[in-house]
């Protein structure tokens, strides 16, 4: 049964996009395959551009198609890549918002996971600034539990699982600087729902 304070969450939508977020469109997106299983899989990412420096804006160009390629050297090896996630949250824990929840973003690539596989077609991609390998801070956390939270209430999410999982020997974000207890503590959902922290990415 819906709560109060339940429908009072509800009302964060506005369609698929999170009135809590920046909204920055990103047309790097497309339509669900008809075909498509529901929405049940969260996609942990981790980003930044240059790699390791944060705060730049980058992302947010890279994202948006309008990232000067000659801006700097790193750029060269990306140079005209299109890619987009629905969220991205910064280092001080600001969210925005790229694509509509309802659609496709371009996030997770070659990918399979509980079964299935091109888990773009029924996931939602969160982006955290960082880097593999480096800590997280803690307002990321918090607002990645508070995204999640928001984001279940509106779709049957059974699954949440790093990029790394998804496509393992390709990807490595968001890497072992991301504590996984720590979003299953804060989320207080079943452990079964996260890639275990003991074991290899398992498909």
């Amino acid at each position: 049964m819906t709560t109060w304070d339940d429908a009072q969450r509800v009302s964060v939508w506005d369609g698929g996009w999170h009135r809590g977020a920046r909204r920055l469109e990103s047309p790097n997106h497309g339509a669900r395959p008809a075909t498509a299983q529901a929405v049940d899989l969260i996609v942990v990412h981790s980003i930044s551009l240059p790699p390791g420096e944060f705060g730049t804006g980058a992302v947010q160009q890279l994202f948006t198609n309008t990232l000067d390629w000659n801006a700097h050297p790193y750029y060269q090896g990306i140079r005209g890549l299109q890619v987009s996630a629905h969220f991205f949250i910064d280092r001080l824990g600001v969210p925005w918002q790229f694509v509509d929840c309802d659609l496709r973003a371009w996030h997770a690539g070659q990918s399979f996971y509980r079964g299935r596989a091109q888990c773009n077609d029924d996931s939602i991609g969160i982006e955290l600034e960082g880097l593999e390998g480096l800590d997280f801070e803690p307002p990321q956390y918090q607002t990645l539990a508070w995204l999640c939270q928001d984001i279940a209430l509106r779709y049957p999410i059974a699954h949440v699982a790093g990029h790394e999982h998804i496509a393992p020997g390709r990807k490595q974000d968001p890497g072992p600087g991301f504590d996984w207890a720590i979003l299953q503590k804060t989320l207080d959902w079943p452990r079964h729902q996260f890639p275990s922290a003991t074991q290899p990415p398992a498909l």
